[in-house]
């Protein structure tokens, strides 16, 4: 049956439109949201001290217009992009792009604050705007959309990561970030920025090691005796529910009395504050996404491959061990993955209790009402966790 008239000529429009239409909608979204937020919202914003709310400067009035022309043209580029057919290599060119943009936003925000700082007052702060960060993050997330949507290995992600560090690194070493209102507050707190970083990653590290240690073997027991694991998830999700601070203040007491009636525990630093109490509620919060994986990866190996196993005459310590555990090994490290990215983030809640870490700046931050104090714990401690992620 063949067709004529309106429905054919709708047909071939409609083909036609999929030939030149959009093949990528995620781009036109970030570019539209880029757009809006560098419409309506300032770019930077100029505040007379460091306490009080600034006043937004829209991109084009605050930047060099050579830069905002850049900016303006290679969001054109990557919004046309959307509209090639999708292949390797325009997913790559797309990510290519977004990677200029991402340089050629932090390079724009510098030189404004610049520029706006030599005509204000001594003690006035350039901040970066609501536009600064929206476009940011628009363009990060078009990078990882043309990395994924290209198949793009680790080295491409490496090389991609290094050309944003080291971007960064020669715009911060020129000086050309020295007049943000976060660049002042690192200035000011550079030795502690060092060491509260420090004792974050060592808190990190010191939940994550013993968490493994418990939970895998938690896990493989689930899995082993599967009548146990609707206690065990019970309790892990119990433990889950339990909001952070409260469970530091659960904390609080049963350890000041054990390092009351054991002096050598507090010589150790063992106590009701500080970093003990922080490693234990974040082992136990990191219990669950281990156990979970564990019992996950083993519970998905093919039943049929641990039976060939057992014909071959393998042991089961040999089976789990060369035949199980590498097979389960992907969702393992997916579990494992999880568990850090989510301890880095609650990590920041235990300079509450004393424990230190970037944690110290976010609540010093809120304290004064000094929001470019909170940025200065609460980024690198996100660029942590998508290192880690």
């Amino acid at each position: 049956m063949s067709l004529s008239g309106p429905a054919a000529s709708a047909i071939d429009a409609g083909a036609r439109f999929s030939v030149i239409g959009v093949h990528n909608h995620v781009v036109p979204a970030l570019v539209a949201a880029a757009g809006l937020a560098t419409a309506t919202c300032g770019f930077i914003a100029v505040a007379p001290n460091r306490l009080v709310s600034g006043q937004p400067v829209a991109l084009w009035l605050a930047a060099d217009p050579r830069l905002t022309i850049a900016i303006a043209g290679l969001g054109a580029l990557l919004l046309a992009a959307s509209f090639v057919p999708p292949r390797r290599s325009v997913h790559l060119a797309a990510a290519a792009i977004a990677t200029a943009l991402v340089l050629l936003i932090l390079g724009a925000a510098g030189q404004a604050a610049v520029a706006t700082a030599a005509s204000a007052a001594k003690l006035a702060r350039v901040s970066l705007g609501a536009a600064f960060w929206v476009m940011l993050v628009a363009a990060a997330l078009a990078i990882i959309d043309g990395l994924q949507r290209a198949g793009a290995g680790i080295v491409i992600q490496l090389i991609t990561v290094l050309v944003i560090a080291a971007g960064f690194v020669a715009m911060a070493e020129s000086g050309l970030f020295e007049a943000l209102s976060l660049a002042r507050e690192y200035r000011t707190r550079e030795a502690q920025f060092g060491a509260a970083l420090v004792r974050h990653i060592v808190l990190v590290a010191a939940a994550i090691g013993p968490a493994v240690l418990i939970g895998f073997p938690l896990g493989v027991g689930a899995v082993r005796r599967p009548d146990w694991q609707g206690s065990v998830f019970a309790l892990l999700n119990l433990l889950q529910t339990i909001p952070s601070i409260a469970l530091f203040g659960l904390l609080l007491v049963p350890l000041s009395t054990l390092s009351s009636a054991v002096p050598s525990l507090a010589a150790l630093g063992v106590g009701g504050i500080g970093m003990a109490p922080a490693i234990i509620a974040l082992v136990l919060y990191a219990l669950l996404p281990v156990v979970r994986s564990t019992v996950a990866g083993l519970s998905g190996v093919d039943r049929g491959v641990i039976d060939a196993a057992r014909g071959m005459g393998m042991t089961r310590r040999q089976r789990f061990w060369e035949v199980e555990l590498p097979l389960a090994a992907p969702v393992l490290l997916a579990g494992l993955r999880i568990v850090t990215v989510q301890t880095i983030g609650l990590a920041v809640v235990a300079a509450l209790i004393g424990a230190g870490g970037l944690g110290s700046f976010v609540f010093q931050g809120l304290g004064q009402y000094a929001a470019d104090l909170v940025l200065l714990g609460a980024l690198p401690a996100i660029g942590l966790a998508l290192a880690a992620d």
